[in-house]
């Protein structure tokens, strides 16, 4: 853990109410988006961030079928946080993608969405094809975020140093193709949270972007075109 890596500042946390700009930016980029067939009929599931559910994930969603992908919500409502259950859901939806596709299912991950498809991708190695996170804070400080203490009160939780040693054990890459999508513009997550070890089957891609912004930015959606399709 990097005690180094702070938070963002308050100026930055102020500028992601530019999150609108890039919801109506998302919103007229794909509305004129022709239909293509890169994807081959892929599954993609996309989990959302903490606090947020598949209407923030509408957008991206949309942008990925008309790349020719076969894009999915997570379906269980608001992200609060992870438990057996969500966990076990999960890993079934994920095992029945891949069984009705015929083919191994890629994984994006917003925010602590992220954490989930990182999981996944450490778990189900022989059901995934990629995975992709954006700004997803996995590594460097858990309080380099403006959501880890809040998270923290709403649950009722305490942060133990075995909670510390699972952090630093998380933070090494799953066994499949992953890719990390951060901006050094993101209000809430610490850039250096969001960076994923080099590896020979990893890499990061930066954006710029706030952190609301990434499941509506052009800029990341084309970001995550290049990913899904390397």
């Amino acid at each position: 853990m990097d005690k180094s890596i702070k938070k963002p500042n308050l100026l930055m946390l102020a500028l992601e109410n530019r999150a609108f700009i890039e919801l109506g930016a998302g919103l007229i980029n794909t509305s004129f988006l022709k239909q293509k067939s890169v994807g081959h009929g892929r599954a993609v599931l996309v989990i959302p961030g903490f606090g947020a559910g598949d209407l923030s994930t509408l957008l991206l969603r949309r942008f990925l079928n008309k790349q020719g992908y076969k894009a999915f919500g997570w379906e269980m409502g608001i992200n609060q946080g992870t438990s057996a259950e969500i966990k076990e859901k999960l890993h079934h939806k994920v095992k029945q993608l891949h069984q009705k596709t015929g083919q191994k299912v890629s994984i994006i991950g917003w925010s602590l969405g992220g954490i989930f498809a990182r999981e996944l991708g450490r778990k189900l190695e022989h059901d995934i094809h990629s995975v992709v996170t954006m700004g997803t804070p996995f590594t460097g400080n858990p309080y380099g975020n403006h959501l880890f203490q809040l998270s923290l009160i709403l649950s009722g939780k305490v942060f133990t140093q075995k909670d510390a040693d699972a952090f630093d054990r998380r933070s090494e890459p799953p066994p499949v193709k992953t890719i990390a999508i951060h901006s050094r513009y993101d209000g809430i997550v610490s850039w250096q949270c969001s960076l994923e070890k080099e590896t020979d089957h990893t890499r990061n891609i930066e954006v710029v972007t706030s952190h609301f912004g990434y499941p509506f930015n052009p800029t990341v959606f084309r970001a995550l075109a290049k990913a899904l399709g390397e």
